[in-house]
């Protein structure tokens, strides 16, 4: 039974628009890339489509890509930027593509490991799922207004792992492209935060 001092909470989880380095499918994590003309594009349009839900709060990644896409979904919104909401660090594998990659013993380790492996000279998934997740919980959980309304502009990896942390599966169940996210349902009571639904943009 829900007490009567518990927050209900609309979080939205939106990826940043299209960037050069993603549409080559490149590993893009610390490389501080702007948004490209067809990323723009596309927000723009789901600006006008209505796709994006209003909110009272912003929060954002303080890469620029994330930062172009908050202020191009809402305008009128003062961001808040996180800087534990980056990307995770894909060390020597940033900036490359698969195919760059490919048959390099690193890689072939890396991926041998399903991904558990720490990414050489960067970081390692367990350390960017708990840096993210506990930035999120800060931020969410300092808001004292009932029916609060909160959008987080962030990376894919950064929806990933908050929805793997919050409503189970794989991590690599709650990918999304550029421009998409999820809309989710949350509870802020004395014992934290839990999540009941979860949809997607």
């Amino acid at each position: 039974m829900r007490n009567s001092t518990d927050i209900e909470m609309t979080i939205i989880l939106i990826r940043h628009g299209e960037t050069l380095g993603n549409a080559e499918k490149r590993y893009i994590g610390r490389t501080d890339e702007p948004l490209s003309e067809a990323g723009r594009k596309v927000v723009a349009e789901n600006v006008a489509s209505g796709k994006y839900p209003s909110v009272d709060i912003v929060f954002s990644s303080p890469m620029k890509r994330c930062l172009e896409t908050a202020l191009l979904i809402y305008p009128d919104k003062t961001v808040t930027v996180e800087e534990n909401l980056k990307e995770i660090d894909f060390g020597i594998f940033e900036g490359k593509s698969y195919n760059e990659l490919s048959g390099t013993a690193l890689y072939q380790q890396w991926i041998e490991s399903n991904g558990t492996l720490p990414f050489p000279e960067g970081e390692a998934s367990e350390s960017f799922i708990s840096r993210t997740v506990a930035a999120f919980d800060r931020l969410v959980l300092a808001t004292d207004e009932p029916l609060r309304n909160i959008a987080f502009v962030v990376h894919g990896g950064s929806i990933m792992a908050i929805l793997s942390a919050y409503c189970g599966g794989n991590y690599f169940d709650w990918q999304c492209k550029n421009g998409e996210g999820y809309v989710c349902t949350a509870v802020k009571s004395a014992s934290g935060l839990s999540f009941s639904g979860c949809r997607r943009l």
